[in-house]
């Protein structure tokens, strides 16, 4: 008896409209995405818990680090083009946008924080 081929057996076994997609390729580019996705949030989560520690919060528990690392990196990505910010490329330029763009984030909560009271 003859070995299916892994991505033969996925592509037999998906329905018609995915069966197309069962290349290879596909597979692997959904593998890559989770991958990528679980590094941005444990990045996402060293990026916030590091700017509520230079805040002097002592981090904010994972869920809220992950949201304002997350969070920095788009305000970091948004905002310093606007202003003609550039801190360079690479991961370690990248990471400390992040943190800026997080502490301004953790400054915005705050004063929203203290005006609704």
């Amino acid at each position: 008896m003859r070995k299916l081929h892994i991505f033969t057996a996925l592509a037999l076994a998906a329905p018609p409209a995915l069966a197309q997609d069962a290349t290879p390729d596909a597979v692997a580019t959904g593998g890559n995405a989770l991958v990528s996705l679980i590094i941005t949030l444990v990045i996402g989560a060293i990026v916030g818990w590091l700017a509520s520690v230079i805040m002097k919060g002592g981090g904010s528990g994972l869920v809220m680090d992950i949201i304002l690392g997350i969070g920095g990196a788009l305000v970091a990505g948004w905002l310093f083009p606007l202003i003609g910010v550039s801190f360079g490329a690479g991961l370690v330029p990248s990471i400390i946008a992040a943190v800026i763009g997080a502490i301004i984030l953790i400054l915005i909560v705050r004063l929203l924080r203290g005006a609704a009271r």
